[in-house]
């Protein structure tokens, strides 16, 4: 099922949108860092359903529990535990998804690759098995800001055709959390707000872009071949539900730029310190860090349930219409920035221990 990611720092998530429970086991995490479920519960409140009248109504506290790899406060080294019990499940709500499959969505797919899926809410395909990355991430997020001081920040930059003004060198969590959409750009904010209010009353959604920005990330994290940094990257975001999208640095619009003008100039900053001028490379250059923040994007697409009735087919080859039910979001970006984030940090993670270990003592 592919529910394993990284090699030293790894992250194994679990359960079923409307199964009993969700979570993750970690393993790789160093002993004697200080874990608590509420350094954890502040990123799945991020994360979590009903936080707003532009996410799913679904009502989940989404409290995590630690039951093994944590001792008086401390990792012990061993595999880390982290769980959530799902208590507004309604299986029910999916009774007609049993026989018709969801336009865009991993019914057919699944259907076709096992010959059995989980028909209430997409089991292992819905976002909800998310949970174990945010909070697996969380705890990677800790690591490195406490002993490497990293950052790592995203953002809403898009939904549909509104765009934000953005400085990602400026950018502050107050200013994301500022508002229910997670851009920090007030004006714009409002301006997606509105259009996601409007597309939801309408029976149908939107998609956008979710830039993220980490900084202080040391120098000398990625390889240069197959594992390099920004291919890891891609690979995390891509895993996500409903990307669709992955550029780094100057991304696209690079291509329309020469040589000359997409080079990253080097000097020295104020310590003496490699330091390049711009940033086009976005903070990786043959897949290895070099100091500069990194600076990525994800693409992703309109959420696939909608009222709208659609066409499609049964599993026993009948064409038909369907107008989905359940407890949808009418944009996935607000609950996805938290997501980006934890993915971020576990590549981060996973990469920091792989250059310990090459590192002499």
């Amino acid at each position: 099922m592919g529910s394993i990611f990284g090699h030293l720092f790894r992250v194994s998530t679990f359960g079923e949108s409307h199964g009993g429970e969700v979570g993750a086991i970690v393993e790789g995490c160093p002993p004697r860092l200080e874990i608590s479920e509420a350094d954890i519960q502040v990123e799945l409140d991020r994360r979590k359903p009903g936080q707003s009248r532009i996410t799913t109504p679904r009502k989940e506290a989404d409290e995590v529990r630690i039951t093994s790899g944590v001792f008086e406060g401390k990792t012990l080294g061993t595999p880390i535990h982290l769980v959530v019990t799902n208590k507004d499940a309604r299986g029910q709500d999916y009774q007609e998804m049993k026989t018709t499959y969801r336009p865009s969505h991993a019914d057919y797919t699944y259907q076709a690759k096992y010959g059995i899926r989980n028909w209430q809410g997409g089991g292992r395909a819905s976002a909800r098995e998310t949970i174990g990355r945010v909070a697996a991430g969380a705890i990677a997020k800790k690591y490195l800001r406490q002993f490497y001081g990293v950052e790592i920040l995203a953002y809403v930059r898009q939904v549909w055709h509104l765009e934000a003004a953005i400085d990602p060198n400026q950018v502050t969590l107050e200013a994301i959390e500022s508002n229910i959409v997670r851009c920090p750009d007030p004006q714009k904010a409002e301006e997606m707000i509105a259009l996601v209010e409007k597309m939801r009353d309408e029976g149908d959604s939107l998609g956008g872009v979710v830039e993220c920005v980490c900084r202080k990330v040391p120098v000398g994290l990625g390889d240069p071949v197959f594992d390099k940094l920004e291919a890891d990257l891609a690979k995390g975001m891509m895993s996500l539900p409903a990307s669709k999208g992955f550029e780094i640095g100057s991304g696209f619009a690079g291509v329309l730029l020469t040589g000359s003008e997409h080079n990253d100039p080097y000097t020295f900053d104020e310590q003496g310190r490699v330091h390049t001028e711009s940033n086009r490379s976005g903070g990786i250059q043959g897949g290895i860090s070099n100091g500069e923040p990194i600076l990525f994007r994800v693409a992703f697409k309109p959420t696939a349930t909608i009222r709208k009735e659609q066409k499609t087919v049964t599993v026993d080859g009948q064409e038909a219409l369907l107008a989905a039910k359940g407890r949808h979001d009418p944009c996935v970006l607000p609950r996805a920035v938290p997501m980006v984030e934890a993915m971020a940090a576990i590549i981060l993670m996973d990469h920091t221990l792989r250059q310990q270990a090459l590192s002499p003592r």
